[in-house]
């Protein structure tokens, strides 16, 4: 594609060095559809005949059905997606196919495949998260009822409902949805027609193309437009911040599975066992996803890393933009489909979860709110219910076991009434505030979810 200046063959080491077809092949539905989109620039302006228009797309098209049959013979030569394309129509079709290019480098040309590639991964990423939220807020609908303890510090903390701490993931998935939805608006801008730097002395309307790829605005900087890797680095930063999400689940759903807690059986179909020990049964699906977290985050730090001593405009570093890109969205759509179907067959040890809710110290902050609401200070109140603790684990007893002198003894302001303070369900109903766990606050916000993320029906 450069002999015109060169006089001497690319060595086949710097051919192998710098090809790319061998992964970013996967841009060729979107090199085909913004080739057509700017053919149809090219005929607008009198460039192409309606004819050769018609081979340009019928080409392409028949390009690309060969290579979703996996029967195209990409050449390593070529370098890269754009130019197999190329020299492909050019050879089936003749000169209509060398007018392609016209107006047009593989410098923008790139920068468009990239957005348009990431612009539907994002919609799909996006239906992926949504299955999971279905996922958790069905196992927590299922389970509306069940009470467990809630843990700060990995240490028994407050009861709260199991539905509720699942619906916590779904709110933090919401927001991974929002974050992937702002970095699709911020890609909506139409780099073709920056050419390689500079534009081209061949004007092309962009307008035209803008619309058949259904791009919202035009790039106002040519320079800008094909160096511009920005879209790239907020999607890499929204798939890290999901992945730190399902890291985070992946933790919760390890721990719950253990025979110490014992909250969580999690299917055989969704467990390995030990080559070595006869009785495991190993919850690698989450500790996969865990450990999968380091990749997303490393994708994102590789992008910057390449882009941070950048100078105007186009360098070849930017190849390095795609794998990373390529291996995030491979990354987190697994992720997110293995994760949804793991819970959809997980069972919840109900039995389990209310043995450890029965733990009296769970309700020590009841207490102290008991008294806080009798004008007690909370300060107060608070050292009065940690000596009840205290007094508690020296007896080896629950607040229920208390004697009325013990409560008087700590307070006056304590009545008869305190033992009604002593119930995880009237502790849950009481929490009424808005975003608290009680049953009638998380049945509502259950139902929410079931509505917001209702599959569309078929049409």
């Amino acid at each position: 594609m450069w002999s015109g200046r060169f006089q001497q063959a690319t060595d086949a080491l710097v051919r192998a060095y710098g090809e790319s077809i061998s992964f970013d092949w996967r841009l060729y539905a979107h090199d085909i559809e913004g080739s057509i989109a700017h053919a149809g620039a090219l005929l607008a302006a009198g460039l192409l005949t309606g004819e050769e228009y018609s081979q340009i797309e019928a080409g392409l098209r028949g390009i690309g059905d060969e290579i979703a049959r996996g029967e195209f013979v990409f050449k390593q030569e070529l370098e890269d997606i754009h130019m197999n394309i190329e020299a492909a129509l050019t050879q089936r079709i003749g000169p209509a196919g060398a007018k392609l290019h016209t107006a047009r480098s593989r410098n923008d040309q790139v920068a468009l495949d990239l957005r348009l590639y990431l612009r539907a991964q994002i919609a799909e990423i996006t239906q992926a998260l949504h299955g999971l939220q279905r996922a958790l807020v069905d196992l927590g609908a299922r389970h509306a009822e069940v009470v467990m303890p809630g843990y700060t510090h990995l240490q028994r903390a407050q009861p709260v409902l199991f539905a509720h701490h699942l619906l916590a993931y779904v709110e933090m998935l919401d927001r991974d949805a929002g974050r992937l939805a702002d970095a699709a608006r911020r890609l909506d801008v139409l780099p073709l027609g920056s050419g390689a730097i500079a534009g081209s002395t061949v004007v092309l309307d962009r307008q035209i193309v803008a619309s058949k790829l259904r791009f919202s605005k035009l790039s106002e900087n040519s320079m800008d437009a094909v160096s511009d890797r920005d879209f790239a680095c907020e999607f890499l930063a929204a798939a890290a911040v999901v992945g730190m999400h399902l890291s985070r689940l992946s933790e919760d759903v390890i721990l719950w599975a253990t025979s110490e807690f014992h909250f969580l059986t999690l299917s055989d179909a969704f467990t390995t066992g030990s080559s070595l020990m006869p009785q495991k049964k190993n919850p690698d699906v989450a500790e996969l996803t865990r450990g999968k977290t380091g990749r997303l985050y490393g994708n994102l730090f590789r992008l910057l890393t390449t882009l941070k001593g950048l100078p105007m405009t186009y360098n070849r570093d930017l190849q390095e933009d795609k794998e990373a890109v390529f291996d995030s969205v491979d990354t987190l759509k697994a992720a997110l489909a293995v994760f949804a179907a793991m819970l959809a067959e997980a069972r919840v040890e109900v039995a389990d979860m209310a043995r450890a809710t029965a733990d009296p110290l769970l309700l020590a902050t009841d207490l102290a709110d008991y008294l806080v609401l009798r004008g007690v200070p909370f300060r107060q109140a608070h050292e009065v219910i940690g000596k009840l603790v205290a007094l508690t684990l020296e007896r080896k007893t629950g607040f229920a076991e208390l004697s009325m002198d013990d409560y008087r003894a700590a307070s006056a302001a304590f009545g008869e009434d305190v033992y009604a303070v002593l119930d995880v369900r009237r502790s849950l109903e009481s929490r009424q505030g808005v975003g608290a766990p009680s049953f009638d606050n998380v049945r509502a916000r259950l139902e929410h979810w079931q509505n917001a993320l209702q599959e569309p029906s078929p049409s």
